[in-house]
């Protein structure tokens, strides 16, 4: 384990890299002084220095939208910190789950993938129907054709699991999870709802409620 004094503060301050521990996405980048990084320490929530405002910050003081520590991590020049957190409401003061929203570019060779984006693809496809595609034909023909679907899908993960080939149960698990995601947005339930109710079930989601009841 590091020493706070073997870190680096350039004019009192070092940047802190602030990720989601579930989706691993970046939150926000913000700055600590040695005294908001001793008070994130003992406190195991975040605390950063306001350059606006040039006073302490708690994350979560006044909105309750509050980040509990996972680790911390210093970078190999030890002037910057990557700090993962459990969070409690959106990051961004603006109301979203992150500060980065906007692209200033996107490579479309290697635009990166996620479940998100394959859910904003097939809600555009229920709300703007395409012809030949499957995912719209499977809107049009209403909830009940898509249940048949996932029931006919999960039997075939059953069958892959049985036969212990795993590049096939890869390949009826896809299947699987598109057809469920097809469901979530005809039902109009989101990715984030879902990883909702799981991060309920996360040990380390409970074990950060109890240490905030006491």
């Amino acid at each position: 384990m590091l020493n706070i004094d073997e870190l680096k503060f350039t004019d009192g301050l070092i940047p802190a890299v602030v990720t989601d521990f579930y989706s691993k996405k970046v939150l926000t980048v913000a700055y600590m002084n040695r005294e908001s990084l001793e008070i994130s320490l003992n406190e195991g929530r975040t605390c950063f220095w306001s350059r606006s405002r040039k006073c302490l910050w708690r994350k979560g003081e006044t909105s309750g939208n509050v980040q509990h520590i996972v680790f911390i991590k210093a970078d190999c020049d030890r002037d910057a910190l990557w700090v993962e957190v459990v969070k409690e409401g959106p990051a961004c003061h603006l109301g979203t789950d992150s500060c980065f929203n906007d692209y200033v570019f996107s490579s479309e060779e290697l635009k990166e993938f996620s479940p998100e984006k394959l859910y904003e693809l097939i809600k555009g496809r229920k709300t703007s129907p395409q012809e030949g595609s499957y995912t719209s034909y499977l809107f049009s023909q209403g909830v009940d054709k898509i249940l048949k679907k996932i029931g006919e899908e999960s039997a075939e993960v059953i069958i892959a699991g049985k036969g212990g080939d795993k590049a096939e149960i890869i390949f009826e698990i896809a299947d699987l999870y598109y057809h469920v995601m097809v469901l979530m947005a005809e039902a109009q339930i989101t990715p984030a709802e879902v990883l909702d109710e799981l991060k309920k079930r996360h040990v380390v989601d409970k074990k950060v409620k109890q240490q905030h009841m006491k």
